[in-house]
């Protein structure tokens, strides 16, 4: 079953996709918001598109661990998001991930133009493989 990863942001929203095994996670692409139900409705189809069983859901927390007003948000658009598709939809604690995204893609020597095209689907990347990878190990 593949597992669709999200990084949900303001004016963006990172896709990323695992394989059909659950081991790697690959990211699909960008989207940029423009409503919300229109959001859903592409994020929708991209889901029926590349056949996907559940949705891992980036939740920005704060460092400190607790949920501010933007993981409400996320929440919010993620339980909308799970009666739309009528599929599991979980929630993946996401600190640090623009972060790690950030200096992957410095480290790989990629442009700062070409970084902030691709960064929130780095992130939704990261998101879903630590996801994948901590269901491997029995945490999630």
């Amino acid at each position: 079953m593949r597992i669709l990863g999200l990084d949900v942001g303001d004016k963006r929203i990172g896709v990323a996709v695992s394989d059909p095994l659950g081991m790697t996670a690959q990211g699909v692409t960008v989207i940029r918001r423009e409503d919300p139900e229109r959001d859903l409705e592409r994020l929708g189809r991209l889901a029926r598109e590349l056949g996907v069983g559940q949705v891992v859901v980036g939740l920005p927390r704060r460092t400190d661990g607790t949920l501010g007003t933007e993981a409400r948000v996320v929440g919010d658009f993620a339980a909308r998001l799970e009666r739309v598709l009528g599929i599991p939809v979980v929630l993946w604690d996401e600190r640090f991930t623009s972060a790690a995204a950030e200096k992957l893609l410095v480290s790989a020597d990629v442009r700062r133009a070409r970084r902030r095209r691709v960064i929130d689907k780095v992130a939704a990347a990261l998101i879903l493989q630590n996801y994948l990878e901590a269901r491997r190990s029995g945490f999630a």
